[in-house]
């Protein structure tokens, strides 16, 4: 009777309150039927009493039977899903490893066993079997991520999940994903620009039959690379070229460092027609439109740093460069010189104001450009001023300015940051002389009052740190310096004009701008350096008052060679000088000595190392030409030419920075080798 009643426990499912009244009304039919016939006939009532009296013992039957039915399916589905996942431990593919406290493995399941390949592992330590396993287990714990954390081992890729607490290890085998993974990673699609930097030039010295070979020889060497490379190029001017390339090609381009621009360079160089190339690679982004936007962008820093490079960037990413080994090549046409004094006078004319910025500490050629560039802006009867505060200068400045206004030739030229912000209009322009990086200008906040009104005029190597969407763009790191370009601005302004544009001061003051940025011509000048110091002389320039601008005063001259006197070989060729940890030098000094050392015999690059403020460290780096101080300068954050760099470094001390600098030299001769 009790296995009755047990068994008569009906499931959940049967007590539904709405099958438990449809069974009642069906019962109490049954009676009230029954008790109706014995009424109306006792044997019609007999009848319906037995009929009752049977459903009833079937319905107790029935739900007897059900109830039974139920539990064995519930007891035979609870047994398969036990019996399932032991299976599944034992069987899916799906690694698991029980360990204790000492990292004593206690259980591994089949699957994880053919990976281990050793038999006896219960009680052994999971190092003695397998130690990248432990290691691995080790940096798992260490990530702390949500995520499942990736790792590779016995040349399979994993999920891995490390349960410590539990002592539980979850190893699942994603090789076969991972590797579609990395085909579609490989086989992304990379774009690139290739721009012949002088083509145009070396063609119009060339008669049809030279130009024609050059042509063929450069379409031959560039198909060659690109097919070696697995990659498209297509032809689509004389000296434009369109580079389709998979990911995975593009990094064996890398490795090979882009030797297609050395040889290009070298052979042509003997056969005195020195070519290079720029070219601007784009590759990570879904859209291809945007790819290829990007590789016209790299191109075009590619360009601005001088060209004889590669950059190659992505969408939202820092870039990487190759090449940039030579020095820019000097254009000997002034074509661009003068179409840019057109359009930077036409942009004049739409401007109601006119604010002329350098760089930070600014130099001769910073404010001797800017004096030339705010009196070109005068000429067409627009208000442009020089922002500067005139009673924080250098010492050669600060003789400019006195011998300015001994002479009444400041004519308000100058203007000090605040007072430009205050009467700065949506209307005015910002001109950034001598210096292209935002970062360092000397007025940050009119630069981002004025950020989408500016003119970028600068004879530096093109960093990524540029204006966004400048008005007019004129950076040629040939140039000898900011003072050199604006000259041969103000000579196209002359020639237009029939006006006297500079006072015979300010043409001196220009002058030593060239004098002081080449090193008194020796460093970085082309013909085009002594034409413009040949304008300036003619309007008026003087040599003499050159000398005494750039006169170096006393205390400046033994600083100066107190510095100096601390020079140590680092490298052979190459020279550091380290000034004392407590003591803030002028930047100017610290180049200066830098220049100085380059004097010295057996010195082919320095280093000047001292503190600039009370947080921050400057390096101003000079070379003869041959090592590329601007690459190792790049490596600690700044930039500027190949022979002449410079950096601040922030947070460190002097020696802390000679230790960055010296790992920058040795990863710069590195990549050389």
């Amino acid at each position: 009777m009790k296995d009755f009643l047990r068994k008569l426990e009906l499931p959940a499912f049967i007590k539904d309150p709405r099958l438990t009244a449809s069974v009642i009304i069906i019962l109490a039919l049954s009676l009230l039927g029954s008790i109706v016939g014995m009424i109306m006939n006792p044997l019609f009532g007999l009848a319906m009493v037995l009929i009752f009296i049977l459903t009833l013992a079937f319905t107790v039957y029935g739900a007897y039977v059900l109830a039974g039915n139920a539990n064995n399916f519930a007891v035979n589905l609870s047994y398969r899903i036990k019996r399932s996942e032991q299976e599944a431990m034992i069987k899916m593919p799906l690694g698991i490893l029980l360990y204790d406290a000492d990292r004593q493995i206690q259980w591994v399941n089949p699957y994880l066993q053919l990976y281990l390949k050793d038999g006896d592992l219960i009680g052994r330590t999971i190092e003695s079997v397998d130690p990248d396993l432990n290691k691995l287990i080790d940096e798992t714990i260490k990530a702390k991520t949500s995520e499942n954390h990736i790792v590779s081992w016995d040349n399979h890729q994993f999920e891995m999940v490390v349960q410590d607490n539990l002592g539980v290890i979850y190893l699942l085998d994603i090789t076969r994903y991972a590797k579609i993974e990395d085909k579609y990673r490989n086989e992304l699609l990379a774009i690139g620009q290739i721009f012949i930097d002088n083509y145009d030039e070396l063609s119009e010295a060339m008669q049809d039959q030279q130009l024609t070979s050059m042509s063929s020889y450069i379409q031959n060497k560039l198909s060659n690379y690109a097919q070696k490379f697995n990659a498209y190029l297509k032809r689509i001017d004389e000296d434009h070229f369109l580079l389709l390339v998979h990911m995975q090609d593009l990094k064996q381009m890398e490795k090979d460092k882009f030797s297609i621009l050395d040889r290009i360079r070298q052979e042509t160089s003997r056969n005195n027609m020195p070519l290079t190339l720029s070219i601007g690679i784009a590759f990570g982004s879904d859209s291809i439109t945007e790819i290829a936007d990007q590789a016209q962008s790299n191109l075009d820093l590619a360009l601005g740093r001088g060209g004889d490079q590669v950059v190659l960037r992505q969408p939202g990413q820092d870039a990487r460069f190759y090449g940039g080994k030579s020095n820019p090549m000097e254009k000997r046409t002034r074509v661009r010189a003068r179409m840019v004094s057109q359009a930077i006078s036409e942009l004049f004319k739409d401007a109601d104001r006119v604010f002329v910025v350098g760089h930070a500490s600014p130099d001769m050629d910073s404010v001797g450009s800017g004096i030339g560039v705010v009196k070109i802006a005068r000429l067409h009867g627009v208000k442009a001023n020089f922002v500067l505060d005139v009673t924080k200068t250098n010492y050669d400045v600060g003789r400019l300015i006195a011998k300015m206004q001994q002479e009444h030739e400041d004519e308000n030229i100058f203007v000090t940051p605040t007072a430009a912000l205050d009467e700065v209009t949506d209307n005015s322009m910002l001109v950034m002389v001598d210096h292209s990086k935002y970062s360092i200008t000397y007025s940050k906040a009119l630069y981002d009052r004025l950020k989408n009104r500016i003119i970028v005029i600068d004879h530096h190597r093109r960093g990524e740190e540029f204006p966004e969407n400048p008005m007019l763009t004129y950076v040629e790191p040939y140039a000898s310096s900011a003072c050199e370009l604006v000259t041969e601005m103000v000579e196209y302004q002359q020639q237009g004009t029939g006006k006297r544009v500079l006072t015979d001061l300010e043409a001196t003051a220009m002058l030593a701008g060239i004098t002081v940025d080449s090193k008194e011509f020796s460093l970085r000048t082309g013909t085009r350096t002594f034409d413009a110091a040949s304008y300036l002389r003619s309007i008026g320039a003087s040599s003499l008052g050159v000398s005494e601008l750039l006169k170096e005063d006393i205390g400046s001259f033994l600083e100066r060679t107190h510095l100096v006197a601390t020079l140590k070989m680092v490298r052979p060729q190459m020279a550091v000088l380290c000034g004392p940890e407590n003591k803030i030098i002028n930047p100017i000094i610290t180049a200066q000595a830098a220049d100085t050392a380059l004097d010295l015999e057996n010195v082919e690059a320095s280093f000047a190392i001292t503190r600039r403020s009370k947080d921050k460290i400057g390096i101003s780096a000079r070379s003869m030409g041959e090592i590329n101080v601007q690459l190792i300068m790049e490596k600690l954050g700044g930039g500027g030419h190949l022979s002449n760099a410079a950096t601040q470094i922030a947070g460190v001390t002097v020696e802390e920075a000679r230790e960055r600098l010296l790992q920058a030299i040795d990863d710069y001769e590195k990549e050389e080798e």
